[in-house]
């Protein structure tokens, strides 16, 4: 009975052992545009890795680009980890713009067939190229001067890293293989850790072999459904349609009370456009043309002065979404002009709705209170006198009439030409 229990007692001894001697690797996913929140989840997922001790992160990388005050954060935190990190383009994906970066940053970086990286040219949020030559110059030599200094620390082609920046080449994985631009190509995660198994890297100062089991424990990590929407709302276009969108439904609110339901939905709207543009670089005189230009088509609503104010309050508003992101570390953060345009002519269109709603309105026959009775048509059901009151049908409803001159048969019909208190004052029908 005792070498029974001696024998489970080591067993377990043993077993426990080899789960804490199990390397473990840390999985994450970078999917879409590169911004400050993708930039918090790096940080974290490579300070929890430190950590826990990890063997290896795997960063899974599909991105179109996106902020390079953001790119160069995560490079950063990248090249100080204590942890290598590795990463890889899945099937389908791309590592375009910022994420070119991102890979070479990469004590390995990976890519799956069907993909391609590169496209690292520097362009504006709205896609267009940056105004100003002395700007363009200053923004392509910095970003240049950083992927020089990642790929002479990864020692990988500096050439080709360079033309992805002039000349916005990108490449398929087989190419970037070739041209040494990646380290290796793996169809899946296990394919790429088995063929890390035993790859020497160089970790800050020291060169190591990486330790990978056959057995190695996957952990795969994403962002948090909150993450998500702070990403998603931190982009600069996005974060300009809720402000405008937000104010214009509180304005709305206020002329056209009723529900709160417009007035919920603006703050809202402001709310989540106000996380953003926490997250990005952006400029206070823009908030203030974009709000000066929809209170001036506000006004111009409840004052009625004929759209002038409205002509004026459009370009206000346009101007607003120029300077918005017009502040240091803002240069390629440009809302695209088309969108600018859209909204505004959306604006002008609601408000000119509106308006012409509103004029129309005022144009109508008063149908209510005693204006809305003069002018109506009655049956006397009564012989009526200028001297003695007599009954007519009205609305459907029986009232106390005068004849204004003369008298007026029953059976007959008369128009309402005034009223005196209660009574109907009434001429005949022509």
């Amino acid at each position: 009975m005792k070498k029974k229990i001696l024998c489970i007692i080591i067993t377990l001894y043993m077993c426990v052992s080899c789960a804490e001697a199990r390397s473990t690797v840390t999985l994450a996913d970078l999917h879409g545009t590169v911004g400050v929140q993708l930039e918090e989840f790096v940080k974290e997922v490579i300070a929890d890795s430190e950590a826990r001790g990890d063997s290896l992160v795997i960063f899974e990388l599909d991105t179109p680009g996106g902020l390079v005050e953001a790119m160069r954060g995560i490079v950063q935190a990248i090249l100080s980890s204590q942890v290598p990190v590795a990463v890889w383009i899945p099937p389908g994906g791309r590592a375009a713009s910022a994420g070119a970066f991102i890979v070479q940053a990469a004590h390995i970086a990976a890519m799956s067939p069907g993909t391609n990286i590169g496209a690292a040219h520097p362009v504006t949020a709205g896609g267009k190229d940056i105004d100003g030559d002395t700007m363009t110059s200053k923004v392509m030599n910095d970003l240049k001067a950083q992927m020089r200094s990642v790929v002479q620390l990864r020692g990988r082609n500096q050439e080709i890293a360079e033309k992805m920046i002039d000349e916005s080449i990108s490449l398929t994985a087989a190419e970037a293989l070739k041209a040494h631009a990646i380290d290796l190509i793996a169809p899946d995660v296990h394919s790429l850790i088995k063929a890390l198994r035993g790859r020497r890297i160089r970790l800050g100062q020291t060169a190591a072999a990486l330790n990978l089991d056959d057995d190695v424990v996957i952990s795969r990590v994403g962002m948090s459904f909150t993450e998500r929407i702070i990403q998603f709302v931190s982009s600069p276009e996005i974060a300009y349609l809720l402000l405008s969108g937000g104010i214009m439904a509180i304005f709305f609110e206020v002329i056209t009370p009723g529900g709160f339901i417009l007035g919920t939905t603006g703050g809202v709207m402001l709310l989540l456009g106000a996380i953003g543009l926490k997250m990005l670089p952006f400029n206070w005189a823009g908030i203030v043309l974009i709000a000066a230009g929809i209170i001036l088509m506000a006004v111009d609503l409840i004052a009625g002065t004929s759209g002038l104010l409205s002509l004026l309050g459009l370009p206000v508003f346009c101007l607003g979404g120029v300077f918005l992101f017009r502040a240091p570390g803002g240069e390629l953060l440009q809302i695209s002009m088309s969108v600018i345009a859209g909204i505004a002519v959306s604006l002008g269109i609601c408000f000119g709705v509106a308006a012409y709603l509103a004029v129309k309105g005022l144009r109508r026959k008063v149908a209510t209170g005693k204006k809305g009775m003069l002018g109506l048509e009655v049956k006397a059901l009564s012989e009526i006198k200028a001297d003695a009151a007599g009954q007519v049908m009205c609305h459907g409803e029986i009232w106390s009439a005068k004849s204004e001159e003369g008298v007026i048969s029953e059976g007959a019909s008369g128009i309402v030409k005034a009223l005196d208190g209660m009574t109907l004052i009434i001429s005949p029908k022509e």
